[in-house]
Parts: structure tokens; sequence; C-alpha cells
């Protein structure tokens, strides 16, 4: 793991090809804080079902997609309509973007899911996101908040073993293009205690 100077916040380069990067300190711990309390307070958090192997299934988290209005999504077999931009939400779309900017990495996204995982028995399995709306090759930006939780990740064609990588209060984890073809990403359980909230911003394109 190598850092690399490239303005707020402070970034460390995780992986090359496909590259893979983690910011620290988006916004400073007393704002943080401060956007981790409304997230958890004033959104309308759900609870949907999946369906796997033919069965329906509550998720183990609660979660919201959230975006522009034709940033209707799909996986698992449902379609998720997008709730309105929440003013904190905004607030930390702009700010990834201007990092990702200060990178040479200009995006611009029109949806969000946001997971709340309550404690550490809230989990997410394997996946990658490579569904048709995000086009080919996207690129994701996830938000941590709150209780520090590692992301597992494994390689596709497993050339090598997988590895962790721990996701802080107050960061920006950047999967870059090639990351979702490549590799496989889980949250795991663990035996930890506290909140976490994860946004991952995205750019969806209307069907």
């Amino acid at each position: 793991m190598n850092d690399v100077t490239l303005g707020p916040p402070h970034w460390q380069a995780l992986l090359d090809s496909p590259p893979l990067s983690l910011g620290l300190g988006l916004f400073g711990l007393t704002r943080a804080n401060e956007l981790l309390l409304q997230l958890d307070q004033q959104l309308h958090w759900q609870r949907p079902t999946l369906t796997l192997y033919g069965r329906q299934h509550f998720i183990p988290r609660r979660q919201i997609w959230m975006g522009d209005p034709d940033a209707a999504y799909r996986y698992s077999g449902e379609a998720f309509t997008p709730t309105p931009w929440h003013p904190a939400v905004e607030e930390i779309r702009l700010a990834v973007e201007r990092a990702l900017e200060a990178t040479g990495q200009p995006a611009s996204f029109n949806s969000v899911l946001l997971n709340r995982y309550a404690d550490g028995e809230d989990r997410m399995g394997w996946h990658c996101d490579d569904e048709t709306e995000l086009g080919k090759d996207p690129l994701i930006a996830a938000v941590s908040l709150g209780t520090e939780r590692p992301l597992r990740f494994r390689w596709q064609d497993r050339r090598a073993a997988a590895f962790n990588v721990w996701l802080p209060h107050d960061s920006l984890l950047v999967m870059g293009a090639g990351t979702q073809r490549q590799l496989q990403h889980a949250l795991l359980p663990r035996k930890l205690p506290g909140m976490r909230i994860s946004l991952t911003f995205r750019r969806v394109y209307p069907r």
C-alpha cells in the first residue's frame, strides 16, 4: 500500500490494475459525525426483499436507493425507483465529485445506494456492481461513515489471494474502471459493535 499525495483527502493507492484507492479525511471528523447522525435519523430506511433461488428474503441490512428521477436500477431480480436527493446526501455527492476531480478522475453521479449496517451482524454478500445500467467498466465511489469495517475483495479468476480493505469513518473508496470486471467484494459479518452507513455513488444510464 503506497501513499500518494493528491490533495484532500489523503489518498492511499491499493491497486494499480484495476485502479483501487482509498481517501482518508473526506470531511473532517466533526462534519463526518454530523452527517452520520443526519443520515441515521432523517432518512426513511427500508428493508426490501430480494429473490434468491426463487425465494424472497429480507436483506440483512437497511438501505435506500436515491438519485435523479430517471435513475431506476435493477438487481437480484428487483427494480428500485430512486428516492429524491436528501440535502445531506447531495452534500456528500458534491464532495466526492470534487475529490475525484482533484485526482484527475472526473465523475458525475446521478444515483447512490445507501446501506445502513446496525452492527457487525448486518452484511452484504459477494457481488460485483456490473449491472447493464452502469455501462462498461463503471467507476464506483463509496463513502464510509461510522464503525470501521473491512470490505473483502477476491479476484474473479482467483489469480491471487483475497484481501481486506479496512474502511474507516470519513473515508472514500474509489473502485476504478475494470474493478467490477476483475474483482468481487463483500461486507462479511464480524463481531463488531457500532453502526456503519455506506454511500455507494454511481452513474446509471437509463435503458
